[in-house]
């Protein structure tokens, strides 16, 4: 009975001792007995993305502020179509928001969950334009009046709201 214990335990220790021993296939010690030449072929490099930079600015009311995601995104948000992307947040008299993207008309959401109104890089004085991308500002003391080059707008004031 102790010859059958020990027999699988031989048959197991005399099998690891042959696979090691076995030439690898393909390796050194396969068919000429030579070792294998291993060609190597480079890597192609995936081109790094670059994002652009963000823009912001407000009126001098401090009730409306807008930001300018340019086409291709930032590092940390890029438009469902690629932007580019203008938004811009009214406070007062109640918070909306209205964006022009890449196409289409702009669009005024009423129930904005992530309220952050209102801070920017600049101040844009009454009288005077901003332009980045497509889009175009004209900031007056009536309000904002926003605009993509093909003609859809948007206007955001205390008295008035527009998108088209």
């Amino acid at each position: 009975m102790r010859f059958l214990l020990a027999m699988p335990a031989v048959l197991l220790s005399s099998a690891l001792a042959f696979a090691s021993s076995a030439p690898t296939p393909g390796g050194p010690g396969a068919e000429s007995g030579q070792p294998r030449e291993i060609v190597t072929q480079p890597v192609e490099k995936l081109p790094t993305r670059t994002f652009g930079v963000a823009q912001s600015f407000v009126m001098p009311s401090g009730n409306i502020g807008c930001i300018y995601i340019p086409e291709g995104g930032t590092e940390t948000y890029q438009p469902a179509d690629g932007g580019p992307e203008l938004s811009c947040d009214r406070v007062e008299p109640k918070y909306v928001r209205a964006t022009l993207g890449r196409s289409g008309k702009a669009v005024v959401r009423t129930n904005v969950g992530d309220q952050g109104c209102c801070g920017g890089d600049r101040t844009i004085p009454y009288g005077e334009t901003w332009s980045a991308g497509p889009f175009t500002c004209y900031s007056e003391r009536t309000g904002l009046t926003c605009e993509r080059n093909d003609g859809h707008s948007f206007l955001l004031s205390r008295a008035r709201l527009r998108a088209d």
